[in-house]
């Protein structure tokens, strides 16, 4: 049976090596996405090890010529690319307010958080066009909602970091963008938020781990013909109900 193909972009370390690892237990064969060819590889061994069938892609999102050379390897590698899951992220960790956060900074954020997700979905969408139901899943934050941002009752109210916090609410409507503009050749994309989870980026805070943080974004990855597109979901139980605050 010919196994489907799912690349993970940051899946080195932390939630996307999870996500790596979970899709593999599935029977994909993953490509692990990473700036850094040791790490990645170390990462793919591990995997291998593991009974998974997995390769080191070296592909930095911020660079368009690396992008570029991914996917043109990729095309060489497989026949369509049924899964692809933008999870690398960056953020600076110093929860500045708005009035003194540094423009640099949020541009580095930007750089990575969006414009990284969208230069590797226009570069895949060939490749994933060639799949009879490919699925696109954006690594999320509810950092992003602005509505929730809004209510003082919600644990977002205090948190600074204006700049990962509008990187997230970009990407959140690139995901409705790329959603509208996919639906016609049968490529479903949603936003996933993988809850407050110790990893490298945020200092290893929050009681979740990456393990169970990966779990909405294989429930997404794998939806069946039915399932929805164009949506913000919660890793809560792993299912893909409706969002607790709008967009």
């Amino acid at each position: 049976m010919t196994r489907s193909t799912a690349l993970i972009t940051g899946a080195n370390k932390g939630i996307g090596l999870e996500i790596a690892r979970q899709l593999g237990e599935q029977n994909f064969a993953v490509w692990l996405g990473c700036r850094d060819q040791d790490r990645g590889e170390a990462a793919a061994a591990g995997l291998r090890a593991e009974g998974i069938e997995a390769n080191c892609l070296v592909l930095d999102v911020t660079d368009a010529n690396s992008i570029r050379s991914a996917a043109e390897h990729l095309q060489d590698q497989i026949g369509a690319l049924d899964a692809l899951v933008n999870n690398a992220g960056m953020s600076f960790g110093r929860p500045s307010p708005a009035s003194q956060e540094s423009v640099d900074d949020m541009r580095a954020i930007f750089d990575v958080n969006v414009f990284g997700a969208v230069r590797v979905t226009q570069a895949f969408v060939p490749l994933l066009r060639k799949s009879a139901a490919a699925r696109i899943v954006m690594i999320s934050s509810g950092l992003g909602s602005i509505a929730s941002t809004l209510d003082m009752t919600s644990e977002n109210w205090n948190v600074g970091s204006a700049g990962y916090c509008a990187s997230k609410t970009a990407l959140n409507m690139f995901t409705v963008k790329f959603a509208k503009e996919l639906a016609a050749d049968g490529i479903k994309v949603n936003a996933a938020d993988p809850g407050l989870t110790a990893t490298d980026l945020n200092g290893h805070m929050g009681s979740r781990a990456p393990r169970d943080a990966a779990a909405i974004a294989i429930r997404l990855a794998t939806l069946d013909k039915f399932g929805p597109t164009g949506g913000f979901f919660l890793n809560e139980n792993a299912d893909t109900r409706p969002p607790r605050q709008p967009w």
